[in-house]
């Protein structure tokens, strides 16, 4: 249970996080929990552990990139609950727990005797974080896959370009849910400073991709209008995309019309912005396609290093399509955000950590290998396999 803390602790020092989740969205929040300062305990099945484990390659030192993207900070305990005995160690992990996390199916959570009701008469200071597919309705049995998630909850609908979809790079769906379950936590965490008591979090795939679609899904609830894929273009705000220069792809993100006067007079085509065509961002929008065409040909004649030092000069945000090896060579961009890990057969590497500045700087822990510290946790809370 909680435990004192020094004015200068993490927000979540001296709290124990009980990690019951698999795949991504829930060990990701409970990551970050870590980076936050709590202890957190993950519990896997003997055997074959989390999924994760074995989605690859790449692996490293007989570790997926995956599990290891996800499950730093972490004490590792594997636990049977088909048994009494695991069922029991459980019950006592729960009882000296602040926070269990855990991404089962309702139906499984209440057969493991997992559900809220169950795991309150336990502990009643207990905040009891879900994380599920789908809300309560026909489908709230139903898994949720990321994948699936990004074609149900809308994100196809507008990522892509015209009649082709595609989802999102990243399982970013998981990455959503798994802000929405953190926050829903330290929310939770609050208010048991008032109460004394836990209460239920919940944070489905559906509704995170559902609540992230911000503007767009406006604009169609107040016009019935379905949007279009439009590529790394944005629907309400033009000039705001990717364009083509000599040697790559530059970023330009205008947001105002006098940014764009800006970018005219940067590029030395300031008839642009006296254009009746273009004079407002409505107009823009309305007249995208020859603006953008008229824009590429003037782009394509440099290398993108000069158009993003002659814009940023000018006030204009800009700048290169990054590659991960750009993006993660610039301490500029993510030198907080790298904590070096040493792992015992992966050797030292670089990890990310929470995006948090109350999680500066992140827990250094490696993943756990699997059950790796479950004599020492459960000799350490006095409980007994």
């Amino acid at each position: 249970m909680s435990r004192p803390c020094s004015p200068n602790a993490k927000p979540l020092h001296g709290l124990r996080v009980l990690d019951l989740s698999r795949i991504l969205a829930g060990p990701l929040a409970a990551m970050w929990m870590a980076d936050l300062g709590a202890e957190v305990i993950k519990v896997e099945r003997p055997g074959n552990g989390d999924e994760t484990r074995r989605w690859g390659p790449p692996f490293v030192g007989g570790e997926s990139a995956y599990f290891l993207c996800v499950n730093r900070g972490k004490l590792g305990i594997a636990l049977d609950f088909a048994t009494d005995a695991g069922r029991g160690v459980l019950r006592s992990l729960v009882q000296t727990s602040d926070v269990v996390v855990h991404n089962f199916l309702p139906e499984t959570a209440a057969k493991l005797g997992l559900g809220y009701e169950s795991l309150r008469e336990l502990n009643p200071r207990l905040v009891y974080t879900a994380v599920a597919g789908f809300p309560p309705g026909p489908y709230r049995d139903e898994p949720g896959f990321d994948a699936l998630i990004q074609a149900l909850g809308g994100l196809m609908a507008i990522t892509g370009e015209e009649d082709r979809p595609v989802k999102v790079g990243v399982a970013i769906v998981d990455v959503l849910t798994a802000w929405a379950a953190l926050s829903g936590t330290l929310a939770a965490l609050l208010v048991r400073t008032r109460t004394g008591l836990g209460q239920a979090v919940e944070a489905t795939l559906v509704e995170c991709s559902a609540a992230a679609l911000a503007n767009v899904s406006q604009a169609h609830l107040l016009t019935r209008n379905e949007p279009t894929r439009l590529g790394t273009a944005h629907p309400h705000i033009v000039p705001y995309q990717a364009f083509p220069t000599a040697d790559g792809l530059l970023m330009v993100a205008v947001g105002t019309d006098a940014q764009y006067r800006a970018l005219c007079a940067a590029v030395g085509r300031p008839d642009l912005a006296s254009d009746p065509r273009f004079a407002a961002n409505p107009d823009r929008v309305k007249n995208r396609e020859t603006l953008v065409g008229l824009l590429t040909e003037v782009f394509q004649a440099r290398p993108r290093a000069e158009w993003t030092a002659a814009l940023k000069e000018a006030g204009v945000p800009a700048g290169p399509v990054n590659t991960l090896g750009e993006l993660f060579g610039d301490p500029g961009l993510v030198g907080r955000l790298r904590v070096q890990v040493d792992h015992p057969t992966v050797g030292r590497y670089t990890s990310v950590g929470c995006p948090m500045s109350a999680a500066w700087p992140p827990n250094p822990l490696p993943p756990p290998r699997l059950g790796e510290h479950t004599d020492e946790v459960l000799r350490r809370l006095e409980i007994r396999a």
